[in-house]
């Protein structure tokens, strides 16, 4: 399959199950089913304004992920020395946090533009600034913000609280696409990335495994393939204990029997991350169709619009752009800035190989 497609159906697909859950996240499933019928919603919900699916605060800072990673890259090489944590990914998240309250310490990030020579890699024609939709508060996580407002980054060696909330995982995707050809590497920044606002284990391991996975997929491996290949590593890691029991169980609950609903209930509701990830992974290898997988990673009862991401970059990852509704995809907020992404991130992973 081809890589660029793969990278762009991740993006979208991260986006569109987001969006498809935005609109039913603080609902229980009763009260989905009652606004929206037996089956619950089945289809995205357009904005009356830009009749367009919105996308809440999962899918922006995924894509400040993204900007960052390239950030950071850029940087990197230039200076001969930093972090892909440290070193662009903490200041865009920086930036994610001045849309959302105005509050910067340093506005220089508001300012800088990529160093003009790295253009030949990447083109910046558009800062990720210039979205006004970015700006918009979309149910901004708590965790998140306070823990960037603090001035402090948060590392897995000196956690900055012990926070295990989904706000971790739910942005970790594009890691695993710029670092795809070694998964153990995009397992550690995955958890690195993450532990910038979220200090338990099972807030920064999650996110590990879930950007493991995505790189796995990229590298032509099934979803359950993917899957198992994050477990080991994730094994090698302290503290691993609940978020392997949350997989295993995705595993063998999307083996089994259970009914769809009461196999989401067992795993949990998906606001911390262990949970969130065991019921994206459970949804994409129980349905065979994208889209069936899509609708029941957001009915039910917990925070539906992060585990439908998640199961959304899975299958995009897994099967690529065209394998996505297409109506979705073209109805779906942001779409520029999420083929710009994408590509950026596709041409710097490639440009990075081949100098390595």
């Amino acid at each position: 399959m081809n890589k660029q497609n793969q990278f762009s159906g991740c993006l979208f697909g991260g986006a569109i199950g987001d969006a498809l859950g935005y609109t039913v996240e603080f609902l229980n499933l009763p009260m989905i089913q009652n606004r929206f019928g037996e089956n619950g919603i089945t289809d995205l919900v357009l904005n009356k304004e830009t009749h367009k699916a919105i996308i809440s605060d999962d899918t922006q800072m995924t894509l400040f992920t993204a900007d960052g990673l390239i950030w950071a890259y850029l940087r990197c090489s230039e200076r001969g020395i930093g972090s892909y944590a440290g070193s662009g990914t903490y200041q865009s998240y920086l930036r994610w946090l001045y849309t959302q309250t105005e509050y910067i310490k340093d506005r220089t990030w508001l300012e800088k533009q990529p160093h003009e020579v790295q253009n030949l890699i990447v083109k910046y024609d558009k800062s990720i600034l210039e979205y006004k939709e970015l700006f918009t508060h979309r149910a901004p996580g708590n965790t998140c913000l306070s823990s960037l407002k603090s001035g402090i980054m948060g590392t897995i060696e000196d956690p900055i609280n012990n926070s295990k909330g989904c706000g971790g995982v739910m942005r970790a995707a594009p890691v695993g696409l710029f670092l795809h050809r070694d998964p153990v590497v995009a397992f550690r920044l995955g958890a690195e990335i993450a532990a910038i606002t979220h200090g338990h284990p099972s807030g920064y391991l999650s996110a590990g495994a879930f950007s493991a996975i995505i790189a796995e997929l990229i590298n032509g491996k099934t979803i359950l393939e993917s899957a198992k290949s994050a477990m080991c590593i994730l094994e090698t890691y302290e503290s691993d204990a609940e978020t392997l029991s949350a997989m295993e169980n995705a595993l063998e609950l999307a083996a089994g029997s259970e009914t769809t609903i009461n196999a989401i209930e067992a795993l949990g509701q998906g606001w911390v991350g262990e949970e969130a990830l065991a019921i994206a992974l459970f949804c994409a290898l129980r349905k065979t169709d994208v889209k069936e997988a899509l609708i029941a990673s957001v009915n039910h009862d917990g925070d539906s619009d992060s585990t439908g991401a998640i199961c959304g970059n899975m299958l995009g990852a897994a099967y690529g752009l065209n394998a996505l509704p297409k109506e979705w995809v073209e109805n779906i907020e942001l779409g520029q800035l999420l083929t710009d992404m994408s590509d950026k991130l596709f041409a710097l992973s490639e440009y990075a190989f081949n100098n390595q």
